[in-house]
């Protein structure tokens, strides 16, 4: 399998592009400019990539449903969901290499993905929402899935959160592109107490229909659910019950939807 990493303009034009098999890095010696993207490719649609698109972002392991995935170099709002050093400077180092799913740990975290963003199609897991405060960056669903746990304050980078913009109603769905079987999963609240409220419960919800209850509590410390090991594409986590506290703002700061690969039969 090949895999090709590229630097793309605002015109589409290709600023910087490298390939190898299994393997690629690219080093581009220039400054980001407003409409820059960032190009995974693989001549394998439906494979597994681990990518570390900027120094300062940890390796993710992705899906690529489509064997393409772009990402928008940040700038403005979104530049701030990223530590201060990322994506700056003239001299920037991207990698991904093929993994091979029979090599895949056994139990891993399936939702992370640092690369994530609104526009994300092709690449797995991805999180969307029905609700975001202030349509904000720094409130994204991606947010709850790009690893970053500190959450006893909130806003800029290191403190993002999926902010639900005060709804009872609001709904947070990961996509995985595939279908997986979750075994347990670990939610942090945001903390920033008093500022924040917190949720009492809430409900799991699977792409079979399958549902479950779970019971949460005022702590900055991950909450461990155990579930019965269910096969799914999609995590839906809604029905967010408020604690009964002066504050109007709960709030997550990370999802991690532990689980498996499903064999590949020959």
């Amino acid at each position: 399998m090949s895999i090709t990493l590229s630097v793309i303009d605002a015109s589409g034009a290709i600023l910087a592009q490298n390939s190898g098999n299994e393997t690629a890095f690219l080093v581009y010696k220039q400054t980001y400019k407003t409409g820059d993207v960032l190009r995974v490719q693989s001549t394998e649609p439906g494979s597994f990539v681990e990518v570390c698109l900027d120094h300062t972002m940890q390796p993710a392991m992705l899906f690529l449903k489509e064997g393409s995935f772009d990402m928008p170099v940040p700038f403005g709002d979104q530049k701030q969901i990223c530590s201060p050093f990322a994506f700056e400077g003239s001299n920037h180092r991207l990698i991904a290499r093929a993994v091979n799913p029979e090599t895949l740990p056994k139990l891993r975290n399936l939702s992370l993905n640092p690369c994530d963003h609104y526009g994300n199609l092709t690449a797995f897991p991805h999180a969307t929402a029905t609700s975001q405060t202030r349509g904000e960056a720094a409130f994204a669903a991606s947010n709850a899935i790009d690893g970053e746990l500190a959450n006893d304050d909130h806003g800029v980078w290191p403190y993002t959160s999926w902010g639900i913009n005060q709804d009872p109603d609001a709904a947070l769905t990961i996509h995985f592109g595939r279908p997986i079987v979750m075994h347990h999963i670990k939610i942090f609240i945001r903390a920033d107490f008093p500022h924040d409220a917190w949720w009492e419960s809430a409900r799991i919800s699977a792409s079979d229909n399958w549902t479950q209850k779970v019971e949460l509590t005022k702590t900055g410390q991950g909450q461990l659910i155990q579930l019965t090991p269910h096969q799914t594409d999609t995590l839906i986590i809604d029905q967010l019950i408020k604690a009964d506290d002066p504050s109007p703002f709960p709030a997550l700061t990370q999802i991690e939807v532990w689980g498996t690969e499903i064999p590949t039969s020959d």
